[in-house]
């Protein structure tokens, strides 16, 4: 391209300048009275690692609980009642068990806290439906830990 040649602007990729200022952006979300000013915390950063975080140890859980449960003991076909009650006599089985069930409830309940955040406009409509998420991930949470930890195979 020479010195002579001319590039002609659309009026939408025009240069800007004090008679044509830049289009205003506006935030997703205006801040109300009980938006605090500044956030002096990292949530969301931590939120972030830990979804990095968890997503590594989960795959490495899962596919570790696959492998070893339905490839290396005989398939679907050995889970039942007496298989859980033989592995949950183990403490490794336990913890290796719970430690799955709280990484991906928490995994989750992270990344709906995420979706909800970004999809739910009103305030309101948000505090509930993250409410909704917390509670079931606490229940689900407590609920299967009292299950691995107070599982009886001599129930009749």
């Amino acid at each position: 391209m020479s010195a002579t040649d001319h590039v002609e602007f659309s009026s939408s990729s025009a240069a800007f300048g004090p008679d044509n200022p830049a289009p205003v952006i506006e935030p997703p979300r205006a801040r109300t009275k009980r938006t605090p000013r500044s956030t002096r915390t990292n949530f969301e950063m931590y939120g972030w690692l830990f979804m990095r975080l968890s997503g590594i140890v989960l795959v490495v859980l899962v596919i570790g609980h696959l492998l070893i449960q339905l490839v290396l003991d005989g398939g679907v076909t050995k889970v039942g009642f007496a298989f859980v009650a033989g592995r949950w006599a183990s403490p490794f089985w336990q913890t290796w068990d719970l430690i799955m069930l709280w990484l991906a409830m928490l995994h989750g309940s992270n990344g709906l806290r995420t979706v909800i955040n970004d999809y739910a406009e009103r305030d309101n409509t948000r505090f509930w439906l993250k409410m909704l998420v917390y509670t079931a991930t606490a229940f689900t949470i407590i609920l299967g830990t009292l299950v691995i930890f107070t599982f009886d195979p001599n129930i009749r």
